[in-house]
């Protein structure tokens, strides 16, 4: 099956990506108890070992649950995500903090390409669905259930930590050979109500 094109121009691929974890509210500062709800997220980029052989690709199908061991998240349903009226990636609404959302413009996971899900690390409301999002390591595996009943077993292959207007479009929407995953939420200390960094985990389809 050849991959799957995704119909988005590049600019408009940017301006999504540097909002594509949101703030640390959705449309009004950070309250003094969300700021203080919990440590600045941050990870230290890590790059694992050449990765093992991938899995073969799997047919389209849906995301309905996302669990990451080393993070306590196990996360259902999934939200579905698209592009906001200015041309931004949809990111989890406030009240969906607990939720991981998928970005539908692209593949599902288990694809070939690079399949994207977007969660927030806090909200005005306090801790949110990857808070924990720092304890990941590379080689721990992410697992997403589908739709069709299968199940794709991702390995995190790599950490990275990037300021906002410094995003790597490119890298984490450009079309890949192999089925891989981006999960990306936010980081750094609150400025002006907003984390200025997004934390992104790269991970391959290895079952």
């Amino acid at each position: 099956m050849a991959p799957r094109v995704r119909p988005l121009l590049a600019a408009v691929l940017l301006a999504a990506a540097l909002t594509g974890c949101g703030a640390a509210t959705a449309g009004a500062p950070a309250s003094g108890a969300a700021a203080r709800s919990a440590a600045p997220p941050a990870v230290t980029p890590t790059t694992a070992p050449a990765a093992p052989a991938p899995a073969a690709p799997l047919p389209a199908s849906a995301p309905v649950r996302v669990t990451i061991p080393a993070a306590g998240v196990d996360a259902s349903p999934v939200l579905r995500l698209g592009l906001a009226a200015d041309g931004t990636v949809e990111v989890p609404s406030v009240a969906d903090g607990d939720k991981i959302g998928w970005y539908t413009k692209g593949v599902t996971p288990g694809e070939t390409g690079p399949a994207v899900l977007i969660g927030h690390f806090d909200t005005a409301r306090g801790p949110a669905v990857l808070k924990d999002v720092s304890r990941v390591r590379t080689g721990e595996e992410i697992t997403v259930s589908r739709a069709d009943g299968s199940t794709a077993v991702f390995r995190v292959r790599e950490l990275e930590q990037v300021a906002k207007d410094r995003f790597p479009t490119a890298k984490v929407y450009g079309d890949t050979t192999r089925p891989e995953l981006r999960v990306i939420t936010c980081g750094g200390e609150i400025t002006d109500g907003h984390r200025p960094d997004n934390i992104i985990l790269y991970a391959d389809l290895v079952g």
